[in-house]
């Protein structure tokens, strides 16, 4: 029971590490010039960035719901 509450724990700092890296991120993309477009590689960047989030939050869960987060 213990190692489950440290497990939800672990989860939701997951998820509060994501939010503020996410929060970074849109901050950075409103900073920037709306005339300019972004360049190729700033947009793979991003994409990896995103998708990342998604993935890390996804097998987190999982991980929480199997019982094998931490």
């Amino acid at each position: 029971m213990r190692s489950q509450q440290f497990s939800e724990w672990v989860f939701v700092f997951l998820l509060v590490g994501i939010i503020v890296f996410a929060g970074i991120v849109i901050a950075f993309l409103k900073s920037r010039n709306q005339s300019s477009k972004l360049r190729l590689g700033e947009r793979l960047m991003f994409t990896a960035i995103i998708t990342g989030m998604v993935i890390a939050v996804i097998l987190g869960a999982m991980q929480m719901l199997g019982g094998y987060l931490f």
